[in-house]
């Protein structure tokens, strides 16, 4: 079972809170990702966890919190 694009959402504004979550979401530049945003990545059609990752990567969030409180890390998508 893949990362859905509505459990990205949720795990960002768990993880970063709903404002700063939404802001990072539109401003903060992903370098692994072609410099592309958050909102451009997933409307480029990249897989939800690929960009979740590299977010988290990118802001430094441990393992130990990326996944939230009730949430499983699904598996990377193949490619």
């Amino acid at each position: 079972m893949s990362m859905r694009e509505r459990e990205f959402w949720e795990l960002l504004e768990e993880v970063f809170g709903r404002s700063y979550g939404r802001s990072l979401s539109r401003d903060q530049r992903l370098f692994k990702l072609n410099d592309r945003t958050v909102v451009e990545a997933l409307a480029d059609g990249e897989e939800p966890r690929v960009v979740w990752n590299v977010l988290c990567d990118q802001m430094d969030i441990p393992d130990s919190r990326r996944w939230g409180k009730d949430h499983n890390a699904p598996p990377m998508p193949a490619r």
